[in-house]
């Protein structure tokens, strides 16, 4: 297996019904942890305040380790309130200044996959922690995966050229290769040379997603899973995201792998927040992902 680095933000969703850990990175190192793949989580909370115990007792149940997870005595676990719309959308109001903005660059790392956000770039403390990092663990062994989220904040073309230089493939929605194509190449194929990016990962939401290799060959694609009950959809992304990348450390079937996030994120639309309540909701779902079959899973 090829151990994976996860950076960047861990934080409290704010529901109107009450709190729940949540982050980009966090979701999906929380879900790689029960899913049985090895993953060691750089992150930055509070001391001890409310929202960085909800986030280390979480941290817990999944079976991820905190060791990685710094403590800022000046500043407080980040919080974000979620305001919910009719139809199940919803928007983020991240508030500024969290302990996670001034992450400081962990040591030297023999991860062999590297995941890593652009929202925990906001600041520039954190922007070269986390820049420094992708750096110096990048391996042959596997990629640096780029989680574009285009936050306010995050969703300049500058900030956005400097993180896709780092990655290999990156990971967004419609919307944000909208921005991409915009900003820079008007086709795929230019955009993925020009930051030689070697895979492309599209989420559709209810659509379903697609691959694309070097130079925007299509490589998979799969349509959308219904989820008859409806909660919210907060988390899906970060819940594909985390099969996909464990899939990239087991040597699993890409096709394969990519057809089980897609099931699994239509699991995490049925869920208050980014993950079940109980981890063992996830067991199936860690027997079914070590069950695929065995492949080279570069595009």
């Amino acid at each position: 297996m090829i151990p994976i680095l996860v950076l960047g933000e861990a934080l409290v969703d704010e529901f109107h019904d009450g709190a729940v850990a949540g982050g980009a990175p966090f979701n999906v190192a929380r879900s790689l942890a029960a899913l049985g793949a090895p993953v060691r989580f750089i992150s930055r909370i509070g001391v001890d305040d409310a929202a960085g115990r909800l986030v280390l007792d979480s941290a817990a149940r999944f079976g991820l380790a905190v060791d990685g997870i710094q403590r800022d005595a000046a500043r407080a676990t980040g919080r974000v309130s979620v305001h919910e719309d009719v139809g199940g959308s919803h928007r983020f109001e991240i508030h500024a200044d969290a302990a996670w903005d001034h992450l400081e660059a962990p040591a030297a790392d023999d991860a062999g996959i590297v995941y890593f956000g652009s929202l925990a770039q906001r600041h520039v403390v954190s922007r070269a922690a986390i820049r420094a990092a992708v750096k110096r663990v990048r391996r042959p062994s596997g990629p640096s995966l780029l989680d574009l989220n285009l936050r306010p904040g995050t969703d300049t073309s500058e900030l956005a050229a400097e993180a896709l230089m780092l990655a290999d493939w990156v990971k967004l929605n419609e919307d944000e290769l909208g921005c991409l194509l915009a900003w820079f190449e008007p086709t795929l194929p230019a955009l993925m040379a020009r930051f030689a990016l070697q895979g492309l990962v599209l989420t559709r939401g209810a659509a379903g997603y697609s691959l694309h290799g070097e130079q925007g060959r299509l490589l998979a694609t799969g349509e959308g899973v219904a989820q008859p009950d409806f909660v919210d959809s907060v988390g899906a992304g970060d819940g594909f995201t985390a099969l996909l990348l464990a899939g990239l450390s087991l040597g699993r079937d890409l096709g394969a792998t990519l057809q089980l996030g897609n099931r699994y994120a239509a699991m995490i639309c049925g869920v208050r927040g980014p993950l079940p309540t109980d981890p063992a909701a996830l067991t199936p779902w860690r027997e079914a992902l070590h069950a695929l079959p065995a492949e080279d899973a570069q595009p």
